[in-house]
């Protein structure tokens, strides 16, 4: 290898420097608006990937319910208390006519 190779001039690096800036600088506004828009658009792209996700074993898991269990003599108490009063048999009734009623 030659010396000269070797040997960095750092004014004509400034000088490149200095000239690159001010073209950019020309389109800084430009270039700003690029930056935003690209980090606008990974971020829609990454909360889309994350929407879609599917969940895993352990949350499916998670979130499945066991059966509600209602006891027997619960059941045969509540039918005996339908059987013996007017006004519960009607609130049986309309309750089974129109659930969504309140």
């Amino acid at each position: 290898m030659k010396n000269k190779d070797l040997n960095i001039n750092t004014e004509s690096i400034k000088a490149w420097v200095s000239s690159l800036g001010k073209k950019i600088a020309v389109y800084r506004v430009f270039l700003f608006f690029l930056v935003v828009a690209s980090l606008y658009g990974y971020i829609l792209w990454r909360i889309n990937v994350y929407s879609n996700a599917p969940p895993s074993e352990s949350e499916v898991s998670a979130k499945t319910t066991a059966q509600p269990r209602i006891d027997p003599d619960t059941v045969k108490k509540i039918q005996s208390l339908q059987d013996n009063s007017v006004s519960v048999q009607t609130l049986f009734d309309t309750a089974r006519q129109n659930p969504f009623q309140e």
